[in-house]
């Protein structure tokens, strides 16, 4: 088995809270509780011969809007080797709980653009996760409508620019018939300790071969 990650690369960990997991604002080697610290880990154990570093800047209820925003300074000045994101449950949810939607037009457009940003201006290869939700609560199953729309933008992108893809609605779908959905995420979208950990575990066979 060999791996995509060479000696010495810096991986950047991007999007909304399920990234973020309570990571440390002054101490980039707190990668929080979630799937980027569960990966550094298990990646650490694996190949102890390499010096990788890894850096999380996740930031709770981001949308691609605010990835656009902060680029710069978040990404393109970290000068990373491998830029991983999983962003776009905000997207959607923020339509339910705030009336305040985020079109696919805006989306695809906001994404694509941070994406070009990347290529021109680093040398850094692409993780594009796409995002998920599961049916608990109930309310959750209404959500597909304005999400899968969004899911399919991430597929295309993924294609257009490259990347590595992890499709990890389905991912969570097919989990959820194994186990109950809130197994994987209480409500729908954070993930349990299981939830982050399968994360984890399909990133790292992803950037395998």
């Amino acid at each position: 088995m060999s791996c995509f990650i060479k000696n010495n690369s810096i991986v950047l960990f991007q999007g909304d809270s399920i990234t973020d997991a309570g990571r440390s604002r002054t101490n980039d080697n707190d990668l929080g509780y979630g799937y980027p610290s569960m990966i550094a880990a298990f990646f650490s154990a694996k190949y102890p011969e390499k010096n990788v570093k890894f850096i999380n800047r996740g930031i709770s209820g981001n949308r691609v809007k605010d990835l656009k925003a902060r680029w710069k300074e978040d990404c393109i000045d970290l000068k990373p080797d491998w830029v991983s994101i999983l962003i776009g449950i905000n997207d959607c949810w923020r339509r339910y709980d705030s009336n305040d939607p985020t079109s696919v037009e805006d989306f695809e457009k906001g994404y694509r653009d941070i994406l070009t940003r990347t290529v021109k201006e680093t040398n850094a290869r692409l993780i594009l996760c796409e995002p998920f939700v599961l049916p608990v609560p109930e309310d959750r199953k209404k959500w597909r409508e304005d999400l899968d729309p969004k899911i399919h933008v991430v597929r295309q992108l993924a294609r257009e620019f490259n990347a590595i893809f992890i499709p990890l609605d389905g991912i969570f779908a097919a989990a959820s018939v194994k186990k109950e959905p809130a197994f994987w995420a209480a409500d729908g979208v954070h993930p349990t300790s299981a939830g982050h950990a399968l994360i984890a575990m399909e990133w790292l066979k992803a950037v395998e071969w």
